[in-house]
């Protein structure tokens, strides 16, 4: 008998010999896709240690979803499936999206997924900003215990699209920007473990999914990336976004950037942590995502590959950045414009842009866990919760070869 099916037993106050931790609190995380599974990874980490809490994953039904079970097992995370969750009752709910959130019997924590609220859906068929309109945070009409946001002008913006949210918004902040601020002085680390030579230099591909994304054009600039940038100098790296390889299947990503991989560009999988890649990367050509305007943490200078208006929050940090960094010319060559991006590179204009992700930099580990514990009506235990630097990523030379095959 699994441990997932004792708990449901015991939520049913059926017997529950197989259990030997039992009357703890019951966390659910919701986890729609890869890209929510990692946001809710670092927030559940907030409770790890705590004997009193259990933790069940479950995913709801969602397009991009194909992929969740086989990156949860990786993390030793079984799922409970989502048509047994909706029947059970949890002490508290954490999701990263709205799919199916009104179905939990649970107070229920709603938090984005990304940097900030980026992104517009014009032709949708309820327009809006996303994960700001009402069916966002309130689905099927249900309201959340707690929104959570990650900086105070955020609080305008909630106001302006989902008034009734207001009164359960909290300002928390953003875990990947202090993860990412956390480890910028593990940089020369990171790109050590990366395989980086002295005096090579780093330029990684970045896209976000979606017909306006930069992958939408990649086979333009691809030829560019090996053609242009030689070897030696430089070394490339793609970062796809998750919806990409779910919403077209693992097989055909592989297949479209098959040639570029044995021409030595290295394509970073979906289940890797891409943050200690970003803070090893010189350069960062990038669209409109929110991997691009984490890149205003590292230094990095920026190219966009585009900036689509009607897709772009107005409000946004992003839409200042489309202003501030220089825009990538299909007219010259690549290394001149990257040297050009380095050269018109102003610190103190990105500094303000990436000042824009959080109001609360470094303190969403520490508000965000006592919101969570609030919530669970538990004490939270007695130390600081730590903002630890990231992990040592793989050698790019494992990225490079198939997935799964690495390299000579």
């Amino acid at each position: 008998m699994s441990a997932l099916h004792t708990i449901a037993e015991s939520s049913h106050d059926e017997p529950r010999q197989w259990l030997t931790l039992v009357e703890r609190k019951k966390v659910l995380a919701v986890v729609h896709t890869v890209t929510y599974a990692k946001r809710l990874l670092e927030v559940l980490s907030l409770l790890e240690a705590d004997f009193r809490i259990q933790v069940v994953f479950t995913t709801p039904p969602h397009a991009f979803g194909d992929d969740v079970p086989r990156f949860l097992q990786h993390q030793g995370s079984p799922l409970l499936p989502w048509s047994e969750a909706t029947h059970m009752t949890f002490d508290l709910a954490v999701a990263a999206g709205p799919r199916g959130v009104e179905q939990v019997r649970a107070p229920v924590i709603t938090m984005p997924h990304g940097a900030s609220y980026l992104k517009r859906l014009p032709g949708a068929t309820d327009p809006g900003v996303a994960g700001l309109r009402r069916r966002d945070l309130m689905p099927g009409g249900k309201p959340p215990a707690a929104v959570v946001v990650p900086h105070h002008a955020d609080l305008r913006e909630l106001e302006r699209h989902c008034p009734e949210a207001l009164p359960l918004a909290h300002v928390v902040g953003d875990p990947a920007h202090d993860r990412i601020t956390a480890s910028l002085s593990r940089r020369t680390a990171y790109r050590r473990a990366l395989g980086l030579a002295d005096g090579e230099r780093l330029v990684l591909a970045v896209s976000t999914w979606g017909p306006h994304s930069f992958f939408g054009r990649f086979e333009m600039l691809l030829p560019r990336l090996v053609g242009e940038l030689a070897s030696g100098r430089y070394r490339t790296a793609v970062l796809v976004h998750p919806n990409v390889w779910s919403g077209h299947g693992s097989w055909q990503v592989t297949t479209w950037l098959a040639w570029c991989r044995r021409l030595g560009v290295s394509v970073v999988p979906p289940e890797a942590d891409w943050r200690s890649v970003l803070v090893a990367a010189d350069y960062i050509i990038g669209d409109h995502g929110s991997v691009t305007l984490y890149g205003t943490l590292t230094g990095a200078p920026i190219l966009l590959t585009g900036s689509p208006e009607p897709e772009i929050n107005p409000h946004s940090p992003a839409a200042t950045l489309a202003v501030t960094a220089p825009a990538l010319s299909p007219a010259h060559p690549l290394p001149e414009q990257l040297d050009y991006a380095a050269a018109e590179y102003r610190p103190e204009e990105y500094a303000a842009i990436g000042a824009r992700i959080t109001s609360e930099p470094g303190r969403f580990h520490r508000n965000m866990r006592r919101l969570m514990y609030r919530l669970l009506r538990l004490g939270q235990p007695a130390h600081e919760p730590q903002v630890l630097p990231l992990p040592d990523p793989p050698t790019l030379r494992a990225w490079t070869a198939d997935r799964g095959q690495a390299s000579a």
